[in-house]
């Protein structure tokens, strides 16, 4: 599991390592299967709504001493289109495809589905530019 934070504690748990770091992003690497971070889910799990038991983003950031990033909608829909990309061209998805996996959706439509999104976010850009 990874986060994106802004700022970081100093010292991190053990299941958590910082993969890498620019001026104003960190991505840090979460061992979900290590015991320690099972019990401090355990310990922070609530319910959020009724019926739905989970860790709360912000409780778990909390406890760990870091502020969560916010990417703007723009980076994320290109970060996703790059993971999309490697699935399509990953080994394991291509021995899927081969062994006859046909979702009622697929790679090429979840792809599509982000190109409508950053077509709209650049026209709603452009609209904000237009009334400045």
């Amino acid at each position: 599991m990874k986060l994106y934070a802004k700022t970081i504690a100093q010292t991190l748990p053990n299941w958590a390592t910082v993969v890498t770091k620019s001026a104003d992003l960190f991505e840090i690497e979460i061992n979900d299967e290590h015991p320690n971070f099972q019990s401090l889910l355990e310990e922070l799990a609530t319910e959020i709504e009724p019926g739905t038991i989970g860790v709360k983003a912000e409780d778990l950031c909390s406890r760990l001493g870091i502020e969560m990033s916010n990417p703007n909608l723009h980076y994320l829909v290109e970060q996703a289109q790059a993971l999309i990309s490697l699935i399509a061209t990953h080994s394991d998805y291509k021995q899927l495809l081969n062994k006859g996996y046909q979702p009622d959706l697929n790679i090429a439509d979840a792809s599509t589905a982000l190109t409508y999104l950053q077509w709209e976010l650049e026209r709603k850009q452009e609209r904000e530019k237009g009334k400045g």
